[in-house]
């Protein structure tokens, strides 16, 4: 029998490369989105589709469902890769952005986790692996909503780790830094909805930086920005390998900002990061 993976965020970058290549290596994928339109494109390209919305339990519930009414019950492997980002700095962020951000990056992957731990618990090794970020364990300016949910999402899969060392599943982190994925074009959204930056006390920061990086030239990329092959390979690293890693670093930054974490103390830390 084919193992069996659920992907969340497969209308294109990290998902949709994760979904394309395990396809190829033979994997059963269901590949999950939040809009029926993207998922019509799925199916048109040959991959099982249908609509996963974190921020919508009525989505999970029937997500799951389909997934176990598709495989009898059993479920080899879960990819939280959906997530989105609020640029700005937190004195300007409203509760409702929060409200909002956490239910899509954290409630609903851990929500997810939880309705399929039943499928999980029946294949013999499965794997549950949570796509965060270099903004899971490194703090930097503006960012701080993302970087909130990222955090919280370390917290719980190592704690899932830590709980469930006798189960049979894996919790595993990925942990990329820069990926050339629509994350920067969906922030630009989030920004105009949510952030009254004219009105801010850091307007000078908002015109002179996040502006231009949000609203500049595409060509404008980050310099060490991989594309998302590179976290699909770490991917199927942590889906095949009979011993995964709890963590998978993917991008320079990541491996850079690791070491600050480790080796520097705090108040250089702020010096060097702020």
């Amino acid at each position: 029998m084919k193992k069996t993976v659920l992907i969340t965020g497969c209308s294109s970058g990290i998902g949709r490369d994760a979904a394309t290549t395990l396809h190829a290596r033979n994997w059963r994928v269901f590949a999950t989105c939040r809009k029926e339109a993207d998922c019509e494109a799925l199916r048109a390209a040959g991959f099982e589709s249908f609509q996963l919305d974190y921020a919508d339990e009525a989505s999970l519930e029937a997500a799951v469902a389909e997934v176990e009414r598709r495989t009898g019950g059993r479920l080899d492997a879960l990819f939280n890769n959906g997530a989105y980002a609020i640029p700005g700095a937190v004195e300007d962020l409203p509760r409702a952005a929060l409200r909002a951000i956490f239910e899509t990056n954290l409630f609903g992957p851990f929500d997810l986790i939880r309705r399929c731990l039943p499928m999980l618990h029946a294949a013999s090794d499965a794997r549950v692996v949570n796509c965060s970020s270099v903004l899971g364990f490194t703090a930097l300016p503006m960012r701080g909503a993302y970087q909130a949910t990222k955090f919280a999402m370390e917290g719980l899969t190592d704690t899932l780790r830590r709980e469930g060392k006798r189960d049979p599943i894996h919790y595993i982190l990925i942990e990329p830094g820069p990926i050339a994925t629509r994350m920067r074009a969906n922030a630009a959204v989030q920004f105009k909805k949510w952030i009254d930056w004219e009105s801010s006390r850091k307007r000078r920061v908002y015109e002179e930086r996040m502006i231009p990086r949000l609203y500049g030239p595409e060509l404008a990329r980050d310099r060490f920005e991989l594309p998302p092959s590179a976290v699909t390979k770490k991917l199927v690293h942590a889906l095949e390998s009979k011993r995964p890693r709890p963590r998978y670093y993917v991008t320079v930054p990541t491996y850079f900002a690791s070491a600050i974490a480790r080796l520097l103390p705090t108040r250089l830390q702020d010096r060097i990061l702020g």
